[in-house]
């Protein structure tokens, strides 16, 4: 995929990490980074610039001496390779890397050519470094996971490659690729900035729109199933409320439910004759989790829309400190790698994401419960009542999933904690929204997973498959072909782990 020094997109970021397709940048070198380069060299000589020949942070008023110029960007980068936790899978590692690499194509970093041509050699051929979930407080950049990667870079510490992890030198000289020399401020570009909570952020948001999609599918099939009335999603309803997301989110429904023999016209029932029963046996109005879905689904929505805006600037953007400015003939000090936009919109999105979990946690409530829907066995339990359980137990495993993101999504933005000599007296903390973001995407597609299985069951049962619409006979066909109907008992967590994998897998557009 060609990748430009203009503005790197969504889609591009979704066919490098998870298609794995080979970046070919605009040019061998871009121009405006050997310029940046060439401009820092001259423009360096005789100054005082932060990270190049001072120290860094506090120690920033400790002037380095020029013979150490060289190994005082070594210093930083195994310095600050600190990380604790769970590794990253690799997929965030990439991004990472992808966001890095992207900072420096816009040519404020005033690094060397050769940054460049590694970087892109470690995301086309797979070369994963180990990096840490804990490490970062979001300002003055992702400092503790970027040193992992530049770590790698110059040759040392360790990387998974082909799907063993070994020394970083090792994978180098097989692959017969130099390591990074450090020429004027290449340590300090590779860590300083917020590229490691954009890269986890992206692949956040990729998850994230593939969740909405399921949970409007879900919100059509769980409608079929209890053969609801149409005018929860209809034009004339949702255009009396003027949010974008709304409208956006009943017209996929409208579209997802096209050729549905299960979906019922209002006045059909109740407007084309006069009802004199005390008593409607017909459910007048459904759970508000089934004709609310519009109004719970349009906000989160409308926060993916507004996320992926924030990130992709932030991806296209100069994250570094200082900024060097070929243009302008200067270097400016600053703060670009201040993290809040992103924590700002990580706590959003893992809020929004939530939310879209509550919704199909009821859903799924709403199938088990026999004595709310009244057309299905408890539990959707196709077995003899009281010897078999169908997918009773799964509800507590979809339930207290649903209850840990509810308590991840306190928001991390509001919680700085000073520290670094209180150089950094307030901080962004936007890889740890990042991460906490990402366990909460995670949990919503296991419950959305155990929530599919549900509503097959139910499907099954009811024996309305040939009635679905054709977005609902294909994923219900799909999903039988790798989970067929179960009535006896039997353990569940392969099946939610195949149901997870088929949610996250599958191309769906609607």
């Amino acid at each position: 995929m060609k990748i430009t020094t203009d503005t790197l997109r969504l889609d591009q970021v979704e066919a490098i990490v998870f298609k794995k397709e080979k970046i070919v940048l605009e040019k061998d070198v871009p121009d405006k980074v050997r310029e940046g380069f060439d401009f820092l060299r001259k423009f360096s000589d005789e100054k005082l610039i932060y990270g190049i020949n001072t120290g860094f942070g506090p120690m920033a008023q400790y002037r380095v001496n020029d013979a150490f110029r060289t190994q005082l960007q070594y210093n930083l980068i195994r310095s600050h390779c600190t990380g604790t936790g769970e590794l990253l899978p690799g997929q965030y590692v990439k991004a990472i890397m992808l966001a890095r690499l992207n900072t420096f194509l816009q040519g404020y970093s005033g690094v060397h050519p050769d940054v460049i041509h590694l970087l892109t050699e470690f995301i086309n051929r797979d070369i994963t470094p180990l990096i840490f979930e804990h490490g970062s407080v979001g300002a003055s950049g992702d400092l503790v996971q970027l040193a992992h990667i530049a770590l790698c870079l110059i040759g040392e510490g360790e990387v998974i490659y082909e799907g063993q992890r070994c020394p970083a030198q090792k994978v180098l000289e097989q692959l017969h690729l130099k390591p990074l020399q450090m020429h004027i401020r290449e340590g300090l570009a590779l860590v300083n900035g917020t590229s490691a909570m954009t890269g986890i952020g992206l692949i956040n948001l990729i998850y994230a729109k593939k969740l909405l999609q399921w949970a409007v599918i879900s919100s059509c099939m769980l409608n079929e199933i209890t053969a609801s009335f149409d005018d929860y999603f209809s034009v004339e309803l949702n255009r009396a409320k003027l949010h974008p997301g709304q409208q956006r989110i009943a017209e996929q429904m409208r579209n997802t439910l096209s050729g549905t023999r299960r979906i019922r016209k209002r006045e059909d029932y109740f407007y084309r004759h006069r009802t004199e029963e005390a008593y409607i046996r017909d459910k007048v109005q459904e759970y508000y989790s089934l004709r609310c879905v519009p109004q719970i689904l349009g906000p989160v929505a409308d926060e993916i829309e507004n996320a992926e805006t924030v990130l992709i600037r932030e991806v296209n953007s100069a994250s570094d400190n200082p900024v060097v400015d070929r243009t302008a003939g200067n270097v400016f000090h600053g703060g670009n790698f201040h993290g809040d936009y992103i924590s700002f919109e990580m706590d959003k999105l893992k809020i929004a994401i939530t939310r879209l979990t509550m919704l199909a946690e009821r859903q799924m409530n709403y199938l088990f419960h026999d004595r709310i829907n009244n057309i299905l066995p408890p539990f959707v339990n196709l077995g003899v009542k009281g010897l078999n359980y169908g997918l009773q137990a799964a509800q507590f495993t979809a339930t207290s999933t649903t209850a840990e993101s509810q308590t991840l999504s306190n928001p991390m933005y509001v919680h700085s904690i000073p520290n670094n000599n209180d150089n950094q007296d307030i901080v962004s903390m936007g890889t740890n929204a990042a991460q906490l973001t990402k366990t909460v995407i995670e949990n919503a597609f296991q419950v959305l997973s155990i929530h599919f299985m549900a509503i097959v069951q139910a499907v099954d049962y009811l024996k309305i498959q040939e009635l679905l619409s054709d977005t609902g006979k294909e994923i219900y066909a799909d999903i039988r072909s790798f989970l067929p109907l179960f009535i006896e008992d039997t353990p569940k967590y392969p099946d939610i782990e195949r149901m997870n994998r088929y949610l996250k897998e599958k191309e769906i557009a609607i």
